[in-house]
């Protein structure tokens, strides 16, 4: 079995909910607590900003929380290597939540 073919056969699919829809997400076992922690908290951030900027559509509580994320990230201290390690997390999340939205 290659590498790749034993990095996919560990990964496992996890149900993520994030502003009202599901996403079907494959993960290494080792982050699902961090990544469940994380859409909570995306979730709490979202319903913060609906309270304080009514009547705005979905994508804009989306950004204001990736906005508020980001922003909390580099204050806390990380230094860029992290930060491109955390961007590359986002990066394979979206595509996968990409693929999951798309049918594929």
């Amino acid at each position: 079995m290659s590498a790749e073919q034993s990095n996919a056969t560990e990964m496992i699919p996890v149900n993520i909910t994030i502003a009202d829809r599901t996403y079907r997400v494959r993960i290494a076992p080792k982050d699902e607590e961090a990544v469940r922690k994380t859409a909570a908290i995306i979730n709490q951030k979202m319903v913060e900003f609906k309270n304080l900027y009514a009547g705005k559509d979905m994508q804009d509580y989306i950004s204001m929380v990736l906005l508020w994320f980001t922003t909390e990230q580099q204050s806390n201290g990380q230094n860029l290597y992290e930060l491109e390690n955390l961007q590359n997390q986002i990066d394979s999340l979206t595509a996968s939540i990409e693929k999951a939205v798309s049918g594929n």
